[in-house]
Formats: structure tokens, sequence, C-alpha cells
């Protein structure tokens, strides 16, 4: 039976305490004048154990020495996607509220990098004739793709219409099916969509992801936005994980949740009659904390150490578990990724 692994995360939202934190280390380890590694280095072990590692990227990106700016409309270091890179993910999303921020100058600086740095991409684009191709990563055992797209652009339309996927079930589906006509073995959807700081999808987030189950076409799908992490459910058989939170953010004085997220880790397998499916679907839950600002798992094994205090450990974890099961899935069979146990590879 052929099988690959696949992991994907939540949004990596960059806002100027992160990078003032990677002059700080940029300063300690050389990599002048921005080093966001140190920030992301704790998901080396989890990528390390996945075939396929697929990052969020929320931001449009500046040019490499500036001027950036944060929130409302984002133009971020572009080093950020240096250090994804650099700790393992092979490919990013792209499509999100905030994709045209820095307008049709930042959408396509934002490609241009991912382009040199040899990560694919999908979900916005520079030509008309690159929104129209199917995205498919190729792995050792399967050719993937994903289809990727934002419930809207806070407010603000793209240049172009063809510039960024916007959530439409139809047009999701169609672009599944030309992917598989195109020789995909697997189709992966993600939805960028979600009530900020909530527990549970919502109405739109599940319209649309039942949708896409329903059709048949899409083998897993998983979403992002929220700023919050959101229920796995396995519905009709389709494994939907409707927010893995932050990948990197800012702390938040005021939602705890906004400073934690998750990984995922789906395994494919092939069955006996050549149909792929998730044949395992675990997760590790994770936390931003700071002096230094760091991506930190919070994950039973603790692989990269204790980088949270056990009480902010714990409480993470509390708030975290429940809502991750809240819909089924631990019933359903998923399970927290305990990378430590996984094979070396």
């Amino acid at each position: 039976m052929r099988c690959f692994s696949m992991m994907v995360a939540g949004d990596l939202l960059v806002h100027p305490q992160l990078w003032t934190q990677a002059g700080d280390d940029a300063a300690a380890s050389g990599k002048l004048p921005l080093d966001f590694t140190p920030l992301l280095e704790g998901k080396r072990a989890y990528l390390d154990s996945a075939d396929l590692g697929i990052c969020h990227m929320e931001t449009p990106v500046a040019e490499a020495d500036g001027p950036y700016t944060g929130y409302p409309l984002f133009n971020v270091p572009p080093q950020i996607l240096t250090a994804a890179k650099a700790v393992g993910y092979d490919a990013c999303t792209t499509a999100s509220n905030h994709t045209v921020d820095a307008g049709t100058a930042g959408l396509n600086r934002t490609l241009g990098v991912l382009d040199a740095l040899g990560l694919p991409h999908t979900g916005s684009y520079a030509a008309e004739a690159d929104a129209a191709k199917p995205f498919i990563l190729q792995t050792p055992a399967a050719g993937v793709s994903v289809v990727e797209a934002t419930y809207g652009l806070n407010g603000m339309t793209a240049d172009f219409d063809w510039q960024v996927d916007l959530l439409d079930p139809e047009v999701m589906i169609a672009k599944a099916r030309a992917a598989r006509a195109a020789g995909a073995d697997v189709v992966v959807g993600a939805i960028h969509a979600g009530d900020e700081y909530a527990s549970v999808p919502n109405a739109q987030q599940i319209e649309v992801a039942h949708a896409l189950a329903d059709s048949g076409e899409f083998d897993f799908l998983y979403g992002h936005h929220s700023h919050s992490v959101l229920p796995i459910e396995n519905y009709n058989g389709t494994w939907i994980a409707y927010g893995l939170g932050n990948s990197v953010t800012e702390l938040s004085p005021w939602y705890d949740v906004n400073n934690e997220g998750l990984i995922l880790r789906a395994q494919f397998g092939q069955d006996s009659g050549g149909a792929w499916s998730v044949t395992d679907l675990a997760w590790a839950p994770s936390v931003i904390v700071r002096d230094p600002y760091r991506w930190c798992s919070v994950a039973a094994d603790l692989p990269q150490g204790a980088c949270a205090t056990p009480e902010h450990q714990a409480a993470v974890r509390a708030r975290t578990i429940p809502v991750v099961e809240s819909m089924g899935a631990a019933d359903a069979g998923a399970h927290e990724w305990l990378v430590s146990a996984d094979p070396v590879r």
C-alpha cells in the first residue's frame, strides 16, 4: 500500500513584536538583519516527521529592508518565509483576508519570495494562467493537490478577479476535479473563514466544508483564520479540522486563544482498490511564549523541552483539547501527536 503524511498548521501572522525579536535573534546568530528561525525552530521535529508540510502565509511581505507595517494593513519582513523553509515547510497557502493589504505589488512580491525559496504556493496568483493551473505537489507516493480559498478581503477587492481564490464550493469542487484530471491522487481543501476567537465553526465554515466533503472530490479538509483552535469532525468519513489557530502571532492580552494553535498530521493510505483516504489523524497543541518569543509545543511529550511553565502548559491544554474533541474527534479516532514516539526518518 502506498502512503504518505502531511502536516498543516495555522496562520503565520507576523506583528512588530516578532520582527523585533527576529532582530535580536539575528544579532545573536549573525544572520542579519532578521532571523525568524529561532521563533519557528520547535516545528522542525514535527516537519521532519511528515512527508509534506504546508504553511499558511497570512499577509503580504515587504522588501527585505522594509518598511514594514502591522495591523490593520500588513506588510511584513520576507525573512519569515526564509525561516519557514529552513525549519522544513515544503509549500504554503496564501489566500486570506489580508492578501491584498499591500495591493498587487505586495501580492506579487510575496509570491516572488516564495518562488525564490522554492516553496510552491496556491490561493493567490501573479498571473491568470497560474490561477487556472491545477496545483499539485509531488511526494514519492502520490500527487497531492491543495485547493484553498478565503471568505473575503476585509472589504477590499483585488485588482483582478483571478488574483485571490474566494470561497465558492462549486469553484473549489471544479478545481479539485481539474486537479484529479491532471494527475492528483489526493485533494485537500483549505478554508480560510470563521469568527475570530470562537470555539465553534460558524455556519459558513460548516456549509462549505460539508459541501466539499459531499462532493466526494476532497480527501481531507482544514481551516484557518479565526485565530483560535476549532473542533475536528469526522463528517461521513471525511476529516474536517475547522481551525488551526495561530502558528505565530504577538501575544494578545485579551484573548488567550489568540496565542494558541494546533498542528495536524494526516496520514494517507491507498487501499487495494486504489482509493486514497486518511488512515490516521494526529494533532498537537501549541502556544506562543515570549522573552524570547518562540513557538512552543505543549504536546504531552514536550519534544522541544518545557518552553512554557507547567501552569501555562496545563492551561493551554485545558482550553485546547476539549475544543478539538467537542465534535466527536476522539471517538472517531483522532488523537494527540506524540512526535517523540515516531520512527526515526
